[in-house]
């Protein structure tokens, strides 16, 4: 049986104009999946290494869009556009993703979270519409590269979340419970 792309093409016609990549992060699968779901947490992790991203417009939802800016390093603007196509919580999230809503060059991302014992592991599969493009989003753009570094920039972002999180537990369980009281 051949796995379909959610295009409907088998796997194997695709493999010439596609990026997989995988990451395992240290934290529950929910907060990774949210980290992708919320602006207020895209906004610290989304790009490549020396990137910032400024949204214009967020709306997480099947047929919902993201439209946003990447600010290179190098000052370069990069205008951005993401399509929500289908949401699976917290296992999978397909979207498009071009310049603007009408890109004909956008391409096509599915994003699993599969659970890993207490971490998560992500897998993102790209699909471009030629091997052309794909060829392009690697050689000029270095996709592979940004994609690993935004991968390790969600991982680290996370782990501070985690982190964070378990001071404040820690935290407030000294402030609400006196010193000897422990049972």
């Amino acid at each position: 049986m051949a796995t379909t792309s959610s295009g409907g093409e088998p796997e194997h016609a695709t493999a010439d104009r596609e990026i997989v990549m995988s990451r395992v992060i240290s934290a529950p699968r929910e907060l990774v999946f949210e980290a992708f779901t919320q602006v207020r947490h895209l906004s610290r992790w989304w790009g490549p290494e020396g990137f910032s991203t400024t949204t214009r417009s967020f709306e997480f939802r099947v047929g919902g869009a993201w439209d946003f800016v990447m600010h290179g390093p190098d000052g370069t603007d990069y205008q951005e556009w993401i399509t929500w196509r289908e949401i699976v919580p917290p296992e999978q999230i397909a979207l498009l993703h071009g310049e603007s809503r009408d890109d004909p060059n956008a391409f096509e991302s599915v994003l699993a979270f599969e659970p890993a014992g207490d971490e998560t592991r992500i897998v993102m599969r790209t699909v471009f519409p030629t091997k052309e493009l794909r060829d392009e989003a690697v050689e000029k753009y270095h996709a592979i590269e940004g994609g690993e570094q935004t991968l390790r920039n969600l991982a680290a972002y996370v782990a501070e979340l985690t982190r964070n999180d378990t001071g404040r537990n820690e935290t407030t369980s000294n402030e609400t419970t006196p010193k000897g009281a422990e049972s």
